[in-house]
C-alpha cells in the first residue's frame, strides 16, 4: 500500500493504535522522517520503530478489510462527484424547472460533502 493510502487509513482508524504506534506512524508518514531519525527522536532502536510501524500498518489494513469504511467513503465521494457533474450540465438547461432541480441536486451533494 502506498503512503497516501496509509495516511487515509490512519485518519480513519488511527485512534485504535497505541500512542507509540501513532507517534511512529505520524513521524514516518506525515513528517517523512527516516526510521533512524524517528528512533533518535523517540530514544528507541531503529528496529523498534520498524516493528511499531509494521504493527500499525497491519492493524490499519486489517480494520479496513473488516469494515471497509475507507473504500465505501471513496466510492461515495466518487458517486457524489459524478452526480454533481451531471447536475451542473443540467443547470444550463433551457427549462427553468430543470435548472431549479439541478440546483437542488447540487446543493444536496454539497451538503453531503461537508
Amino acid at each position: 500500500m502506498d503512503a497516501l493510502q496509509m495516511i487515509l487509513l490512519f485518519d480513519y482508524y488511527g485512534d485504535l493504535l497505541t500512542e507509540r504506534q501513532r507517534m511512529c506512524f505520524d513521524l514516518r508518514f506525515n513528517q517523512d522522517l527516516s526510521l533512524g531519525e524517528i528512533a533518535q527522536e523517540l530514544g528507541v532502536s531503529r528496529q523498534g520503530v520498524h516493528d511499531n510501524i509494521a504493527r500499525a500498518e497491519s492493524l490499519l489494513q486489517n480494520m479496513e478489510e473488516k469494515t471497509g469504511c475507507v473504500r465505501r467513503d471513496l466510492a461515495h465521494r466518487k458517486a457524489a462527484q459524478e452526480i454533481l457533474e451531471h447536475a451542473q450540465k443540467l443547470s444550463s438547461h433551457e427549462d427553468p424547472q430543470v435548472r431549479e432541480t439541478a440546483a437542488l441536486i447540487m446543493a444536496a451533494v454539497n451538503s453531503i460533502e461537508e
